[in-house]
């Protein structure tokens, strides 16, 4: 069996006659000196602020030495920082430098009431499962689990958090719809094999404003990738007009989203949209001779060419009217590729060719904002037993994506970072060293001098400066 190591420091390969020694003896140490950042994009936001007042706590507050926002500012920021797991924290607990970031009075801990705790000015993760294992059903009498997650609540706050990012209402604005497959592994509540990923998963969806993230919903495999899409877009986009009544609204999604209810009700509700359109033997037929257009060009230029048709378009039986289809009749080195869109938007104010290149294809830049969230922020986490508890995942996934777009938004805009991925703003502008001092009226962070991000921080921190305070 293999043996525990309890090796206090390490030698390496001799450096021009010197030892080269490795020592876990630095002090106090962080790897995540640029958090401060994200602090300061908190302090003009509120983001994990308004994100806490979605939760009702139950405790007895004389009990408690962790309310509910320092909670859910140490899981946000964590996520933020590259930390996925709840495990992670047990040793995160003791990072003066994250338990400045959450806003604690004593950031080494040395206060603690209990003898065990001290040193460790942040909760564990026994603490900090409460919020994503209680109940709905939880109230005082609870045993240990009384810290209730209201869904409505996060709903709204999403799309109230990309109202409050904009000073003014826009002219117009373009909502992207997309569902993706999660991966399971276990027996998770709800999971099913999906034919087209090959695998057991969840098939959330996400909606989108551009970068800003307005809808992140945890649903069962076993359903029409559109299924509940209706009723989110009602909400979203009532909400929206609460605030915004004349700006003009366009859904965009990708074919599995071209559903008569949809957009009957965008068409009755004034709200345009542009779909992918599965194509079928009838469409083809449509575009029969915009095809051997392109296969004419292609073969007399060498390069795929593109013909584009406008027509309208019922489908025999799932459709209650008829509607304006736009047909790309595509024809590559050996192969014909025609594609189809549906769309309220009139041809006087987009023309074929433009609605397909400029405005339906500029979704796909919408795989990359769901890509950040997955891949780097852990929205695919879900491997607790409930889907109520792997949702509550998803959200502080989500809160810990909006945290960083509106650093990227705030802090970064006019930088060469300003329109970098989360994983890129985490490795050059989070994940500097820093040694940290705590004195009583100052905590230093003393940053490495080394830092090639340096100038960029401190571009970052004016920007920040300029953008007025919410809290």
């Amino acid at each position: 069996m293999p043996t525990e190591c309890t090796q206090n420091s390490f030698a390496f390969h001799w450096q021009n006659g010197r030892e080269v020694v490795a020592r876990f003896d630095g002090g106090v140490i962080t790897s995540d000196g640029g958090g401060v950042l994200l602090r300061e994009v908190e302090a003009r936001t509120g983001i994990t602020r308004q994100f806490a007042a979605c939760f009702t706590d139950h405790r007895d507050p004389d009990l408690i030495e962790h309310p509910v926002q320092d909670l859910v500012a140490q899981r946000v920021y964590a996520l933020a920082l590259g930390y996925e797991d709840l495990n992670d924290h047990d040793e995160l607990r003791r990072d003066p430098l994250l338990a400045t970031l959450v806003g604690k009075a004593d950031p080494t801990g040395h206060t603690r009431i209990r003898a065990r705790d001290v040193g460790k000015a942040l909760a564990g993760k026994s603490t900090l499962n409460r919020l994503e294992l209680t109940t709905q059903q939880a109230g005082p009498d609870s045993r240990y689990k009384k810290i209730v997650l209201h869904e409505d609540r996060v709903d709204r706050l999403l799309v109230e958090l990309f109202l409050q990012a904009h000073v003014q209402a826009p002219p117009q604005i373009i909502l992207d719809l997309d569902a993706t497959d999660d991966p399971l592994y276990g027996k998770q509540e709800g999971r099913f094999f999906h034919g087209y990923y090959g695998c057991y998963c969840y098939l959330p969806l996400y909606i989108f404003c551009g970068e800003h993230l307005l809808c992140a919903r945890l649903r069962r495999s076993d359903i029409d990738a559109s299924a509940g899409a209706l009723e989110e877009v009602q909400r979203i986009v009532g909400q929206i007009r609460e605030r915004w009544p004349a700006v003009s609204i366009i859904v965009r999604a990708d074919s599995g989203f071209a559903r008569d209810a949809l957009m009957s009700w965008c068409e009755q509700q004034g709200v345009d949209y542009v779909f992918g359109l599965a194509k079928n033997a009838r469409l083809r037929r449509v575009l029969d001779k915009e095809l051997y257009e392109a296969q004419q060009e292609c073969a007399r230029t060498g390069q795929p060419a593109r013909v584009f048709k406008d027509f309208t378009y019922k489908t025999r039986k799932s459709w209650t009217r008829t509607r304006r289809v736009v047909g790309k009749a595509e024809h590559l080195a050996n192969k014909s590729n025609p594609r189809f869109v549906v769309t309220s938007l009139p041809g006087a104010q987009w023309d074929a060719r433009a609605l397909y290149e400029d405005l339906y294809c500029a979704r796909g830049d919408m795989e990359n904002r769901i890509k950040e969230q997955q891949l780097y922020l852990f929205a695919d986490r879900t491997s607790t037993a409930t889907m109520r508890a792997n949702q509550i995942r998803l959200w502080f996934s989500s809160m810990a994506y909006v945290l960083l777009q509106a650093l990227r938004r705030l802090g970064l805009k006019g930088t060469a970072l300003a329109h970098a991925q989360c994983h890129t703003i985490r490795l050059k502008l989070l994940k500097i060293g820093a040694q940290i001092r705590v004195t009583v009226r100052k905590v230093w962070v003393s940053l490495t001098s080394g830092s090639p991000y340096a100038a960029l921080f401190a571009q970052v921190y004016l920007n920040l400066l300029a953008a007025p305070l919410r809290c």
